[in-house]
């Protein structure tokens, strides 16, 4: 894609996040599910098939921009856009089945791979049957139930990964348990239970090695940081505070600066962005007052989407960076 159709949409999605999201923002906040309107004003614009088409650096841009607006609605989007890029990617029947209606946003699709970084035991295993694969166990958290038509799941055979694109619906042999949450509660996050449940092999996107998909994670750990930016940007534009503005700026440079191998060095700056985000949400509180506790302001849900920055996407490298940052400790 040309730098310049790149530009356009990271300026669509500032629109977007100002006249649309942000507006609604409080009551997808609250409302339980994410108000159809919110995601299909993404599909509409576009953004579904970003990871497809765009380089790194749009796209964290884009997910700034949109998280700027409302936390909540970007959450389950950027959930999709690893399972759009996983179909079109895939040399398998799946990308002809599902590959072109994902990046036009006409089906939606979440992740459930967030067990694969636990130690010990794996929490979600599969084995071969013939016609397809067999997956047992658990994945928590999976964020979108509801709003999504599949989901893209990972589980341990051995030394590998299977990757699949399961069909988002509670049955007999997938079931899918509530959690309720302080913040983005909106994004029906949920954990899933398969019970011997049937995935065919036309489904699989990928098979890998455990270990090298981990090395290769770490390379994408800048884009969980654009979340934090973003819930950041919208309070330094409440702020009104040039230099609040011209500190995320500078938050924002360190993490684009540094190679995605730098592990880290991608860690710190990661932390620095979520306490940035925490300082800039309690800055908020502080201007609005004793208003800044109700419902119906923005204060409250920014620092409950701060919080949130913090935890979501979380590394021990990037906890025990935050730890240092807080407390003053050595990391």
């Amino acid at each position: 894609m040309k730098a310049d159709h790149m530009n356009d949409l990271v300026v669509a999605a500032h629109r977007l996040a100002d006249e649309m999201l942000f507006p609604n923002s409080l009551e997808a906040d609250a409302a339980g599910v994410v108000p159809e309107r919110q995601l299909q004003c993404l599909a509409d614009a576009g953004f579904y098939g970003i990871s497809t088409r765009c380089d790194a650096a749009t796209i964290v841009k884009i997910i700034e921009a949109l998280a700027s607006g409302c936390l909540t609605t970007t959450f389950v989007y950027v959930q999709h856009l690893g399972a759009a890029a996983a179909a079109h990617n895939s040399d398998g029947p799946v990308r002809s089945e599902l590959a072109a209606e994902l990046v036009a946003g006409e089906k939606r699709g979440g992740v459930a791979f967030a067990h694969m970084f636990r130690p010990g035991t794996p929490m979600t295993t599969t084995r071969p049957v013939e016609g397809g694969w067999i997956m047992d166990g658990t994945a928590p958290w999976v964020t979108g139930w509801g709003h999504i038509d599949v989901v893209h799941a990972a589980a341990r055979h051995g030394e590998d990964i299977v990757w699949a694109l399961v069909d988002a619906v509670d049955s007999t042999t997938l079931q899918s348990e509530a959690v309720s949450f302080a913040v983005v509660d909106s994004t029906q996050t949920k954990v899933l239970h398969y019970r011997e449940h049937f995935v065919p092999d036309a489904r699989i996107t990928k098979i890998e090695n455990y270990h090298e998909w981990l090395d290769r994670y770490r390379l994408v750990l800048r884009n969980n940081g654009s979340l934090a930016l973003g819930v950041a940007r919208r309070c330094c534009l409440l702020l009104g505070d040039d230099a609040m503005t011209a500190e995320l700026d500078q938050v924002r440079d360190r993490l684009d600066a540094i190679a995605p191998e730098n592990s880290d060095a991608m860690a710190i700056a990661r932390a620095d962005a979520s306490v940035f985000a925490i300082r800039a949400a309690t800055a908020l509180v502080a201007k609005i007052g004793g208003n800044s506790v109700m419902m119906s302001q923005h204060a409250q849900r920014l620092m409950r989407e701060a919080m949130f920055t913090m935890v979501q996407g979380q590394t021990p490298a990037i906890k025990a960076a935050m730890l240092a940052n807080l407390t003053g400790s050595q990391a």
